[in-house]
């Protein structure tokens, strides 16, 4: 058992020497005024960065082939200033932080959002006329600061106790822990990385112990710096903030290092990308944008830009694995990029 551990946080070791790496291209909001007919998304923190460089990508591939009158995409962050004018001739919102509030953004009468960047998975509370269009795989797993108390794996029904209060000492982990209260924590309301990670790990009630406010994937919060922090954690934006080099003064995991859960690793650290057994676990995810039937169907220019950039047969699918890669994402198999699925 005690070389079993001893392996666990060798593992975490590593990740935490990983963070070393420097600091590169930060996501950010489009740097002009989207014209009416651009292609604009919101939402999620977790893909906002790869789709930030979609963004840059896309648009430089349309400038290179001479084509001046296609819609570009332009992707707007999770955080910043709080009201937002998407695209010209719209009205200002609230900016949407997270895949929820993007969602529900979607669907506001009136919206010019046309795309919602989405960590979680259809609900069936969502707009029946939503089609979530897949474009690459992440996973999520639990956090923990170096050096703190956490040990190096939790098993899914330690987290689903932690998280519904019935743990609340690393004691009744193992007699052999720290004797310190456990801070469990969690993203804010509308986060993906939170509605996913609670769903893998069992659903719990979540507890009255639990905290939360944090954007996800920022362990620079210094509300997470203690010894007896736990926080979810996207795999892959762990991997593009520490491997990738895209880590920024706000997106970065500080001491934070990602654990185990059980027996299951979540980073291959030879080839510096997403455990295969993780992401094919129930803590493995894919990652979407969202945007509204009629528009995906339509037979007119905004709907040809659409399946142009996020299609089976688009941009993204065709031309945006060095991207998805880069941003710590494993890509999808040819047949499920670009894939929809309803609400």
């Amino acid at each position: 058992m005690r070389k079993t551990a001893a392996k666990l946080l060798a593992v975490a070791a590593i990740a935490t020497s990983l963070a070393t790496v420097a600091a590169g291209t930060a996501s950010a909001d489009p740097s002009v005024t989207p014209a009416a007919q651009d292609i604009v998304s919101a939402g999620s923190d977790t893909t906002q960065a790869v789709s930030t460089r979609f963004s840059t990508d896309y648009n430089a591939y349309l400038t290179s082939i001479g084509d001046t009158t296609s819609p570009r995409y332009y992707s707007w962050d999770a955080t910043g200033s709080t009201n937002i004018t998407l695209k010209s001739g719209a009205s200002s919102i609230v900016r949407p932080n997270g895949s929820g509030a993007g969602i529900t953004e979607l669907n506001t009468s009136g919206s010019a959002l046309d795309v919602a960047r989405s960590s979680r998975a259809p609900k069936s509370t969502d707009p029946a006329s939503d089609i979530f269009v897949a474009f690459a795989k992440d996973a999520v797993t639990w956090s923990a600061n170096s050096g703190g108390h956490a040990p190096a794996s939790l098993t899914a029904a330690q987290l689903k106790g932690i998280y519904d209060c019935s743990i609340t000492n690393w004691t009744q982990i193992n007699a052999s822990l720290t004797n310190a209260t456990i801070k469990p924590w969690l993203p804010q309301a509308s986060s993906g990385t939170r509605a996913f990670f609670l769903t893998a790990i069992g659903n719990p009630t979540v507890g009255s112990c639990v905290q939360d406010g944090p954007e996800e994937n920022e362990g620079v919060d210094t509300r997470l710096a203690g010894a007896d922090t736990v926080f979810p954690y996207s795999v892959a934006s762990y991997l593009s903030q520490t491997v990738g080099g895209h880590s920024t003064s706000t997106s970065a995991p500080a001491s934070l290092t990602l654990r185990n859960v059980g027996t299951l690793v979540p980073v291959n650290t030879t080839t510096n990308t997403i455990n295969a057994p993780f992401a094919a676990s129930a803590f493995g995810r894919v990652v979407y944008n969202v945007v509204r039937d009629a528009e995906w169907t339509a037979t007119n220019a905004h709907g040809t830009a659409l399946r142009a950039i996020f299609g089976p047969s688009g941009w993204i699918c065709s031309n945006g694995t060095n991207d998805i890669k880069s941003y710590g994402f494993l890509p999808l198999p040819a047949a499920a990029c670009g894939s929809t699925t309803h609400s």
